[in-house]
């Protein structure tokens, strides 16, 4: 009898390991591991061609930079506005289908340039070399446009609809999401790093095409198998009107039901219902403008949000030098760190970011989600108070009277640095460490700079580093704080434009970012960068803490245990020993 009780332990344990490995959740989860896993080592392994393509100049790469961040944002309300429009498996299958097929594109021509560059430089003076060039950044800004609108319609609606009315499920489903994120940030650009360098470029190409073929073909089962396995998936609200009339049936329901977890903002604006009218003929003009409206409509869809001031603290944090992008760690390049040191630190800053993760399901679950993100600002500030500090310590290169636009040349015969502004996409952190890895086999001014700056005191680059470091556990806690506070309270019919616009005020201050760094961008202003970069995070959280005091009033320094007379729910009771 009792072998009896273990086998069905046994096959209870085994059921209930199958019935995890073939649930929506998991595979949610692999479809997005492979889709990342293809994402980094195309975003790694693209900046490297165009360098290696172009004669060893950073020229391509920034003009790739620039392309996509000034698509996204141009594009973004209008891809968004294409999510809300179109069922999710149609929006799922395209994106996906056009964002592999677009990268395998990419390879494929630029196998044939690598393999043919001699002559194609001899064919019409050079012209069809510059017009492979645009042809491959053209390709690529698609491929990353088909990715914008994968992430938006996976990670901002289906993880909400497979979740459900379970917040605390759908926390958790984030928390998994963004340290996968974490994870193959690292280890794919590793991979096809290690393919390159004992390969070559044309093998790598060959690898990350062959690579998204397949993985395009996985992930298009995948998402089948999800939408089957969540019938929900199939019921869209695509109006205002049918999104009314599901809000007032929850109402209805949750009226004799107990409350479930949840936000409910202060100052929530109505939802405005319109009477349907009569479809009319659309003209040519009102066809070729339909697009700016839709523009227009997006930007002051996300102004009325009752979450606008959060999603604009979020946008604010990507006005920031101190991230491990091509910017903080070519500089920190400049002043002595070598790239294996430069590696280990980026190591650590993964290893923070899923700290954050963690801390975020945490705090949420004792102090409710408004309070968690209140409390990861307070945790960042505190942090990056290291990187002021680092500014004023010895080692700081701080100069204000050295003009950013000296002669390179000039510079070089000085035996100064060179300016370290490499545009490029502050989100792949990836890129910072094979650009700097290729720059250091193939450059010797860069190794001749690294050994003048051996003497250079590292108390200050370290203070630097170590609060960039610390200030991931806040910075990723806020984040997905911010990013469930958008899935919670902005109505379905409206997800993909709403987040589509997110996405577009990130890439401004992107943008503006990169722009302070070319108006400034000798090593002795960096110091300046530093504080103008704390300044802007400090504004951000300062709008998120106007967003809680809005929603939460006077109960957001209050006990967790308190709840508010605005929120339902939000602030679930904390044990009496951490009053």
């Amino acid at each position: 009898m009792a072998r009896a009780v273990e086998q069905t332990g046994g096959g209870g344990c085994w059921g209930s390991c199958v019935s995890y490995f073939t649930s929506a959740k998991f595979l949610l989860y692999l479809g997005h591991s492979l889709s990342t896993w293809g994402d980094r080592m195309w975003h790694f392994a693209v900046s490297l061609f165009l360098v290696e393509l172009y004669g060893n100049s950073l020229l391509l790469t920034a003009v790739y930079g620039l392309v996509v961040a000034g698509s996204v944002l141009l594009l973004g309300a209008i891809i968004g506005d294409w999510v809300d429009k179109n069922s999710r498996l149609k929006v799922a299958q395209t994106s996906l289908v056009v964002q592999n097929a677009s990268v395998i594109l990419c390879g494929i021509i630029l196998m044939i340039v690598f393999l043919f560059k001699t002559q194609l430089l001899t064919l019409y003076s050079g012209w069809l070399l510059t017009m492979c060039y645009i042809l491959v950044i053209t390709i690529a800004n698609i491929a990353n446009l088909a990715s914008t609108a994968t992430t938006i319609t996976i990670q901002r609606d289906w993880i909400v609809v497979v979740a459900g009315e379970d917040r605390s499920k759908l926390a958790a489903m984030n928390a998994t999401i963004r340290i996968i994120d974490q994870l193959t940030n690292i280890l794919a650009p590793v991979a096809v790093g290690q393919i390159m360098t004992f390969g070559s470029p044309v093998i790598g190409c060959g690898f990350i095409s062959g690579w998204n073929l397949l993985s395009m073909c996985l992930e298009y089962l995948l998402l089948w198998k999800v939408y089957q396995k969540t019938p929900a998936l199939a019921l869209k609200a695509t109006s205002k009107i049918e999104e009314s009339e599901l809000k007032q049936l929850n109402v209805q329901k949750d009226s004799e039901l107990k409350p479930t977890e949840g936000v409910q903002l202060i100052g929530e604006k109505d939802v405005i219902v319109f009477e349907p009218q009569q479809e009319k003929e659309i003209g040519c003009s009102a066809r070729i403008a339909e697009p700016f409206n839709t523009l227009r409509d997006g930007w002051v869809a996300y102004y009325n949000q009752p979450v606008f001031l959060a999603g604009l603290g979020l946008a604010f944090l990507y006005m920031t030098v101190l991230g491990f992008d091509c910017i903080t760690t070519g500089y920190a390049y400049t002043q002595g760190l070598s790239g294996s040191v430069l590696s280990l630190l980026m190591g650590a800053s993964a290893i923070t970011g899923i700290m954050g993760t963690v801390a975020f399901t945490w705090l949420r679950r004792k102090c409710g989600l408004v309070r968690t993100g209140f409390i990861s600002g307070i945790a960042q500030l505190t942090c990056l108070v290291l990187c002021v500090i680092s500014v004023f310590m010895p080692g700081s290169p701080l100069d204000l009277t050295v003009s950013p636009f000296a002669d390179i040349r000039t510079r070089l015969l000085e035996g100064q640095p060179l300016p370290t502004a490499l545009p490029a996409d502050t989100s792949e952190i990836s890129f910072t460490t094979g650009m700097h890895n290729w720059l250091n086999r193939s450059s010797s001014v860069n190794s001749d700079l690294e050994m003048s700056y051996d003497s250079v005191p590292l108390i200050s680059v370290s203070l630097l580093f170590a609060g960039v470091i610390a200030a991931r556990v806040g910075l990723w806690s806020f984040d997905l704080t911010v990013t469930q506070l958008l899935q919670e309270n902005v109505m379905e019919s409206e997800r993909g434009i709403i987040n589509g616009v997110q996405n577009s005020m990130n890439y401004l201050l992107d943008l503006l970012h990169f722009i302070m760094v070319i108006l400034a961008p000798n090593p002795e202003a960096f110091g300046l960068l530093v504080l103008i970069s704390v300044s802007f995070v400090a504004m951000g959280h300062i709008m998120y803490f106007r967003f809680a005091q809005k929603t939460l009033g006077n109960q957001l320094f209050a006990c967790c245990g308190l709840k508010s007379k605005t929120v339902s729910n939000d602030s679930p009771p904390c044990n009496t020993s951490t009053v």
